[in-house]
């Protein structure tokens, strides 16, 4: 039997609005991204006449919330889009863009209401920099939030236990089309020559470095340092930039002069090996042991890389150390790359059961990503309370 569809779902703490959601990611295609579709729940005594609204929202963090430099915020919001979703301001049948909507309001019952975001092309994905060990608070990163709340009008004030926050995932999975396979080649002083197999590699999946170096210098090359550079651009904030091997092999080959080296050199850049390094791009947050190194960033055509928040790039690195009477020179040589995820399978709505398998909303099921408000704003789900008994 094939496994139920799983709903993610959340209820405020008053239980006067409840979210529920059939996925957390969303893809960005590059040329479009997936909207964010989901269901909204209300009670109607519990909102004593509210109305209830819906925000999706993109937000910058270059700090903690309660960092503050001469009045300048580490915080930055990119995008912030918002629905009334009760009273309805369309037919019901207008508000249903997809069929996990459909379903989830013929589950749930007549106290259901659909909402309905499309991303605009310029946002950039979830990202965020690995904080060291014994850091407090939000780290560096972007986030994109759901956010579901009760109040007299869209500006009026929100009460915490009348809202509800869900932290979302935008992602981008590797193109269908790679590109050439890199490689670099150095005449002088030395004959050095590196190259990939292929452009493009998925996360978890060994990387081989075919290396050539004939050594027609008189000096001896000592060390031959191969390593996985990943490099990190804070472009919106301040335009740091962030380079962290993250993998690397150094068996410690010497070539004298006069004589020939090749070799295979393979690597695997993983983020277990580098868990406690701070300023390790990832994808969301750590906090989770499914989270992994951040995927490389493609940005559409036209878009302004200032606005893409974090931007990170992969390239390996060979690195020779040449041996002198007195000093050591190097020489380095650059292979830029392509880290990402596949793309997964398609049609999983097409084939989706009836039957929906609910889960508490619970940040253990984002990878690497927590919300730190969540105990605070008494957001957990409350149960099945609001929805309909099961038949």
């Amino acid at each position: 039997m094939s496994p139920k569809n799983v709903v993610f779902k959340k209820i405020c703490k008053d239980k006067s609005v409840g979210v529920y959601m059939g996925r957390r990611d969303f893809v960005d295609h590059v040329d479009s991204v997936d909207p964010v579709d989901g269901v909204i729940i209300i009670d109607p005594e519990a909102l004593q006449g509210r109305k209830v609204f819906v925000t999706l929202s993109c937000t910058f963090r270059y700090g903690r919330d309660d960092m503050d430099v001469m009045g300048i915020a580490f915080r930055r919001e990119l995008y912030l889009s918002t629905r009334q979703v009760y009273p309805p301001l369309q037919d019901l049948e207008k508000g249903v863009h997809t069929k996990t909507q459909a379903k989830l309001l013929r589950k749930l019952g007549h106290n259901a209401y659909p909402f309905f975001f499309e991303f605009p092309d310029n946002l950039p994905c979830s990202v965020a920099l690995q904080p060291a060990p014994k850091d407090v608070g939000k780290q560096c990163a972007v986030e994109f939030e759901i956010k579901a709340f009760s109040a007299e009008s869209q500006d009026g004030k929100v009460h915490r236990r009348s809202s509800v926050k869900l932290l979302l995932r935008k992602v981008q999975y590797a193109p269908e089309s790679a590109g050439v396979a890199p490689s670099a080649m150095l005449e002088k002083p030395l004959h050095v020559k590196a190259s990939l197999e292929k452009e493009l590699f998925y996360h978890g999946e060994p990387i081989k470095v075919n290396v050539c170096i004939t050594n027609d210098s008189s000096k001896n090359i000592k060390n031959i340092i191969v390593s996985v550079d990943q490099v990190a651009n804070v472009v919106l904030y301040s335009n740091d930039s962030y380079a962290k091997s993250v993998a690397i092999e150094e068996p410690g080959d010497s070539i004298p002069p006069g004589a020939t080296l090749q070799k295979v050199y393979t690597l695997l850049p993983l983020l277990a090996n580098n868990r406690e390094r701070r300023g390790i791009a990832l994808d969301g947050k750590l906090k989770h042991e499914d989270t992994n190194l951040a995927s490389s960033t493609i940005v559409k055509d036209g878009v302004l890389k200032e606005v893409m928040g974090i931007m990170v790039s992969y390239r390996i690195m060979v690195k020779l150390i040449i041996g002198g009477s007195v000093t050591s020179d190097e020489v380095d040589l650059e292979l830029p790359f392509k880290l990402m995820h596949p793309k997964p399978d398609a049609g999983k709505e097409e084939h989706m059961e009836e039957e929906m398998e609910f889960q508490e909303f619970k940040r253990a099921y984002l990878k690497g990503m927590i919300d730190d408000d969540d105990e605070e704003d008494g957001n957990m789900s409350a149960g099945d309370d609001m929805a309909p008994a099961e038949k």
